[in-house]
């Protein structure tokens, strides 16, 4: 499926890279990459050309950068950026993470943990992947932090510009392996966080009137014995709740599909099958109406699953790397031509260049990004997409994969069918129709309340 489009990259020099997170930038979608022991990258497309616009503040070189986020906390229509910095494997780090704000312009960052408000607000400790987290459904978010053997953060920014960890107060500050995210619509109306765990069970926080409860065990998703790393969730069949698709560290990989009150395990032997897995990634990267599962496995081939009444393997092409050291992904259609590119990020145990992936096709697609009431990218709204051929849902991005965070924006692709309607519902609840919306286009639904 895929062709390699690596050649894009104005500058290919190998590096040590971890997660990856897409944010609307004044030209176009920004891939923030973290760099571990060296500078962040932020990619943009420029041309004809993929270029790192990194500096200063937002290269932080030399720290050890490994999961991020974006969402926007202060409520100013534009997203923040989180970078968690770890320089142990658990605990406490020496190394503090960045909580970067863009200024007016869009062109110039500065770190909210350095304000003199925020002094010895820091954090220093050690966990995996950042999740946007609208708990309240209000469009302002907080950023949740897995913890590594320390509790997990979850911060949220007052008016004042000042950054508070409420993680004890809502239920967030819970101590486990947490190694992945995944936030959305799960079992509320709301914003419920998935977190895959190692050495212990995962976890399944439902939100409960803006403050969170495990339920994990529950609905039968905690799989203690395996070793999570990726994580995504995904609706095929255009189903709501949506299932949670797992990858594990050298143990079986999991599709927890929700039935009635709880969830089983129906992963097909082709995405069951163990591999060192680190990330997944659902998208329809072909826009023939159909998702793919994209699974990154280290030091191992990759795997593409496509689902047509059930997940099935199929030929990956040249994003096989069978010897690629990977260890963070993300989509988005970087050059705005309708078809997304897969971003593989490397480096887990030596220096490796980025590589960017596509799926040549002619088929049609839509784009939906969903707006807050400030009008910036509604993170973890669930939209809906009938056409002639039936129906869709997609989420839009609050955290997924492993250390990473797609593009918010909801992708469809469309085949030859004709698009009827779309409906977005909000994290607050509220919906909104668009009736006979156009093919190959972008919409931008505004909040209800705006």
């Amino acid at each position: 499926m895929f062709e390699d489009r690596s050649g894009l990259f104005a500058d290919d020099t190998p590096f040590r890279g971890y997660g990856a997170a897409v944010t609307p930038g004044s030209d176009g979608p920004l891939v923030f990459v973290a760099g571990f022991g060296t500078d962040n990258r932020v990619l943009r497309y420029e041309g004809d050309a993929v270029v790192d616009a990194a500096c200063g503040v937002l290269a932080d070189d030399g720290r050890h950068a490994i999961g991020v986020a974006a969402a926007d906390l202060d409520a100013d229509g534009r997203e923040e950026v989180y970078v968690h910095n770890v320089a142990a494997f658990g605990g406490t780090s020496a190394e503090a993470d960045l909580l970067l704000d863009p200024e007016h312009d869009g062109k110039r960052w500065r770190d909210l943990f350095a304000d003199p408000v925020n002094r010895r607000r820091e954090n220093y400790r050690v966990g995996r992947s950042v999740a946007a987290v609208d708990r309240l459904g209000t469009g302002r978010y907080g950023l949740f932090v897995t913890g590594y053997g320390a509790p997990a953060r979850f911060y949220e920014v007052g008016d004042d510009g000042g950054i508070t960890d409420l993680a004890g107060a809502v239920g967030l500050d819970v101590v486990t392996g947490g190694r992945s995210v995944a936030a959305g619509p799960i079992l509320s109306e709301r914003t419920d966080v998935f977190v895959g765990a190692e050495r212990g069970p995962n976890l399944l926080l439902r939100n409960v009137g803006g403050k969170y409860v495990d339920v994990a065990r529950e609905y039968g998703v905690a799989d203690p014995e395996e070793n999570a790393r990726g994580a995504a969730l995904v609706a095929p069949d255009g189903a709501h709740p949506p299932d949670i698709v797992c990858g594990n560290w050298n143990g079986a990989n999991r599709l927890f599909a929700h039935a009635d009150d709880t969830f089983r395990d129906v992963a097909p032997a082709e995405l069951a099958r163990p591999a060192r897995v680190r990330t997944v990634v659902a998208a329809d990267f072909d826009n023939d109406g159909r998702l793919e599962l994209f699974v990154n496995c280290l030091g191992a081939p990759n795997r593409l699953l496509t689902y047509d009444d059930g997940w099935t393997q199929t030929g990956i092409g040249d994003a096989l790397e069978p010897e690629g050291m990977g260890t963070g992904a993300a989509a988005a259609d970087l050059d705005g031509d309708g078809t997304l590119e897969l971003l593989v990020v490397h480096g887990e145990a030596e220096a490796q260049s980025l590589s960017l992936f596509a799926a040549p096709n002619d088929g049609d697609w839509l784009r939906v990004r969903p707006l807050t009431p400030a009008g910036a990218p509604a993170r973890g709204a669930r939209v809906t997409l009938r056409t002639d051929a039936g129906r869709q849902v997609r989420l839009v991005d609050a955290g997924s994969g492993y250390l990473c965070q797609m593009e918010p924006v909801a992708h469809f692709g469309l085949g030859s069918a004709t698009p009827e309607s779309v409906t977005v519902h909000w994290p607050d609840g509220r919906e909104r129709t668009v009736d006979d919306p156009p093919s190959c286009a972008t919409l931008r639904p505004p909040h209800p309340g705006a």
